[in-house]
């Protein structure tokens, strides 16, 4: 960054050209699929995490941090609910995902490869949306009636989502014009 008494500029890093494309993409996919109607509110497929794991697993930990918390807050603020109760929700599922998916990700990739990764994900997201409307927005024990629900949506759409990086995951890396810098 170079200063002077009228502007600044910022040079951005290739591997900031690269977060800034994929956290682009996650805020797309998250926008178009805040119009697809869901039967269960609070449960929906989670399409944007397929771009975290594809920088998991091309960029690393640090990007798909960069990646997700874009997306949280871009989607956020594109669709009016920056601030919400819903966007302390996704919020918290990004963070709690993020944590899970950071311990995992150093655990042997023969047991822990991107549909393992995307389901622990999923879990640890949802984990956290739960326990946050306990505490904050439902602080009811009932809560706990809907875990089998939710968990079973997890597996679910943590799968779906999981089998998709998989396979975006063994195309050729120039394809997405992603490389691995850390």
């Amino acid at each position: 960054m170079t200063a002077s008494p009228t502007e600044i500029t910022v040079v951005a890093s290739s591997e900031d050209v690269r977060i800034a494309r994929l956290a682009a993409l996650a805020i797309v996919v998250a926008v178009a699929e805040a119009g697809i109607p869901s039967p269960i509110p609070g449960i929906k497929p989670g399409l944007a995490n397929i771009v975290t794991l594809i920088a998991l697993e091309r960029l690393g930990w640090r990007a798909a941090v960069w990646v997700s918390l874009l997306r949280v807050a871009g989607a956020g603020l594109a669709l009016g609910g920056f601030f919400s109760p819903a966007f302390a929700m996704s919020v918290t599922g990004a963070l709690v995902s993020l944590l899970v998916l950071g311990l995992a990700h150093r655990l042997p990739r023969r047991w822990f490869g991107p549909v393992t990764l995307s389901i622990l994900a999923a879990f640890a997201h949802i984990g956290g949306q739960v326990a946050l409307a306990r505490v904050w927005l439902i602080p009811h024990g009932g809560i706990v009636y809907l875990l089998p629900l939710f968990g079973t949506a997890a597996l679910v759409f943590g799968l779906a989502n999981g089998l998709i990086a998989a396979r975006l995951l063994a195309e050729p890396e120039g394809r997405f014009e992603i490389e691995k810098t850390d």
